[in-house]
């Protein structure tokens, strides 16, 4: 069966370090056996097809070897199907039609988050941002932008998220990623 995926790059092409050119991570990708590889903006974004039976959690291994072998240095990567990216953008909390891409960003998770977690952020001292827990990620409506967000600021604590491999994306590219991966 043939699906559909992102990849999701953590940390890379900022300030210069985690050089990763997006036509070598295509190329690379390639190599790994996927096809109809494109890439989005130079932030670690990119769309393949893949017969491959494997788990999303597989994929990113394998692509986070593989970066490491040809690159020389470790990328923590999330593979997440066309059809969790759709169920994502329709399960947002926020009135994203009406938002600014920039107000709006989702974190993804390597893996579910308990909800305890996050009791040491109080929501009410940060309003009128807010956040919501979805299915192994978070949304995050910043109206003056990530730049200016002090919640954003408190939800990047490492102990918050301990053990869990997170990556942000703003709306504009999650919208762009679930156009890419429409099977």
């Amino acid at each position: 069966m043939t699906t559909t995926y992102a990849a999701l790059l953590r940390g890379i092409n900022v300030s210069g370090h985690k050089r990763v050119p997006m036509a070598e991570l295509r190329a690379l990708l390639t190599e790994l056996g996927h096809r109809d590889v494109r890439t989005y903006l130079q932030s670690g974004n990119a769309v393949f097809t893949t017969d491959a039976d494997k788990t999303d959690d597989a994929l990113a291994a394998e692509l986070e070897r593989a970066i490491e072998k040809h690159f020389g240095f470790t990328v923590d990567c999330l593979v997440r199907s066309g059809a969790y990216l759709s169920a994502v953008a329709d399960a947002c909390p926020f009135p994203a039609a009406e938002l600014e891409g920039k107000q709006l960003h989702v974190t993804f998770f390597s893996r579910a988050v308990d909800p305890k977690r996050l009791e040491p952020v109080d929501p009410a001292a940060y309003l009128p941002e807010e956040f919501r827990l979805g299915d192994r990620a978070l949304y995050l409506y910043a109206p003056n932008g990530l730049g200016r967000s002090k919640l954003a600021e408190a939800l990047a604590k490492p102990s918050l998220f301990k053990g869990v491999t997170a990556t942000s994306r703003n709306w504009n590219t999650v919208a762009k990623l679930v156009e890419m991966t429409r099977d």
